[in-house]
């Protein structure tokens, strides 16, 4: 048997991976239901082994589907990759780089000018996500998430540490003091769905888990809590250095200077099959180089 499996097979289940539907694919890729489901299920047969479980009409991929499918991605991407620099040579190189919204906002963005300084030729394109990466809608060169995380197929380096501080406006600070943990009684703490442990985890080192605020405010997102945190909303378990920028400028300011909670480091992920590509290890270099000069490297 060939080790290749029918190409347009893996075509039609990336697309329905991606999209956790055949219906989805079929009309992504401009084909019937039917086909979709006959190709699939000719793969499956193929491989003999079960890439989708089906029920009620729905689909969704087995754990055998999950890891199929980040190595198919791995394979479309590097065919696309070299397609393109065959058809047009002379091209900037194009790098997507995948990144949580906070971290690209607060860290990345402020530095970028200085990687187009150093790396005119490589031209970036910056999507924002907080998703893990296996469910991302587009693939990408390179991402940056916290972690140790669960990223098969990929390479991945922690290039950036990163502790938490309860951050504050200046004006709140002006009508409510806050110099001892236990004052956060008097105050609205700003909680964020993608940090769920991050107050409670605070709260305990400070010697005070059962401290109940004034009230709390949830926001779907972190960059929100940390927006809501400048606009003079209630305190936020801010980021540091994320949150450096805002507190040098006077948005923000940190009024309690202890306990300092270490939280997972910052890492680049990217696909093994393009780590070692050139343009791909110049931008994480940069990356570490970048932490390196701040002096804020896990190393």
């Amino acid at each position: 048997m060939s080790t290749y499996p029918p190409l347009n097979s893996l075509r039609i289940f990336e697309a329905a991976a991606r999209l956790e539907s055949f219906s989805a694919a079929a009309g992504e890729l401009f084909v019937t239901h039917g086909a979709v489901s006959k190709q699939i299920k000719q793969l499956e047969d193929w491989l003999g082994v079960p890439l989708f479980e089906r029920s009620g009409g729905r689909v969704r991929l087995t754990d055998a589907g999950w890891r199929y499918l980040v190595q198919v991605q791995d394979g479309l991407d590097l065919i696309a990759n070299a397609t393109a620099q065959l058809l047009q040579p002379n091209r900037q190189r194009r790098l997507s780089i995948n990144s949580t919204p906070t971290f690209a906002a607060y860290w990345l963005l402020p530095r970028l000018e200085r990687f187009r300084e150093r790396f005119p030729d490589l031209e970036l394109h910056l999507a924002t996500s907080d998703r893990d990466l296996s469910r991302l809608d587009s693939p990408f060169d390179i991402a940056i998430r916290r972690g140790p995380g669960d990223w098969p197929g990929h390479i991945a380096k922690p290039f950036l540490k990163e502790w938490e501080l309860p951050l504050c406006s200046p004006a709140l600070l002006d009508k409510l003091p806050l110099h001892r943990p236990d004052d956060l009684i008097t105050h609205t703490l700003l909680h964020a769905d993608t940090r769920p442990t991050a107050w409670p985890r605070w709260l305990t080192l400070a010697g005070v888990p059962e401290l109940k605020p004034a009230s709390s405010m949830h926001f779907d997102k972190f960059s929100l809590a940390l927006q809501a945190a400048i606009d003079g909303l209630g305190v936020v378990l801010g980021p540091m250095p994320m949150a450096q920028a805002l507190i040098d400028a006077g948005r923000l300011v940190s009024p309690l200077p202890a306990p300092v909670v270490t939280v997972r480091d910052y890492c680049w992920v990217a696909p093994r099959m393009s780590a070692e590509d050139a343009a791909v290890a110049t931008f994480c270099r940069w990356l570490e180089s970048e932490a390196d000069k701040a002096g804020i490297s896990p190393r």
